[in-house]
């Protein structure tokens, strides 16, 4: 069996759950029975300024204490990102690019220069409508697991269940919402 380690690069602004997203996903894959590492890169930042966050992925321990400077997947949670950092930095050209955006994954790709492997999910649109507020990291999740296969629906709903069961309300929106975006998900 060949090991691959895989690391997932998300961005996002303060306060809009980067950190979260990346702990989420590494908790679904540790479901899974995975190695995991789930991580922030951020300071003393303000709400709304850029975040990045991380995650690793192996089937074997997991060696590097550092942050994700080759990203095999990268996570675009607030597209006006797209304009203001080098959201792809250090990821391969044909690398997968998940954006939450209401675009399509054409007009996505010419926004990123990008000729493939552009994914695109109304994550914020969905968290809406099933949550009442702008939650984007259940669809964003939903959306990833379709595109990668890196975890289930079923271990992110376990997860969410974890953080949200005592609120049966949200948590029912959160897996509603994991998984429309799992359907809803749109690949160039």
């Amino acid at each position: 069996m060949t090991t691959k380690l895989t690391e997932v690069c998300f961005h996002g602004r303060g306060g809009q759950g980067v950190k979260t997203a990346a702990q989420f996903l590494a908790e679904a894959a540790f479901d899974q029975g995975k190695y995991f590492q789930g991580f922030a890169d951020y300071g003393p930042e303000r709400a709304g300024a850029p975040v990045r966050g991380f995650t690793r992925i192996s089937d074997e321990p997991i060696p590097i204490h550092a942050f994700v400077t080759e990203p095999d997947i990268v996570v675009v949670i607030d597209d006006t990102l797209i304009d203001v950092v080098d959201i792809r930095m250090g990821q391969p050209e044909d690398g997968p690019i998940l954006v939450n955006t209401t675009l399509s994954p054409e007009e996505t790709a010419k926004r990123l220069n990008v000729k493939e492997n552009v994914w695109t999910i109304d994550a914020t649109g969905i968290s809406i409508d099933e949550l009442g507020r702008a939650f984007p990291n259940g669809p964003i999740l939903g959306a990833l697991a379709k595109m990668t296969g890196l975890v289930d629906t079923k271990s992110l709903e376990k997860v969410f269940s974890g953080k949200f069961g005592k609120n049966p309300k949200v948590l029912e929106g959160n897996i509603k919402a994991i998984r429309r975006a799992f359907q809803e998900v749109k690949k160039l």
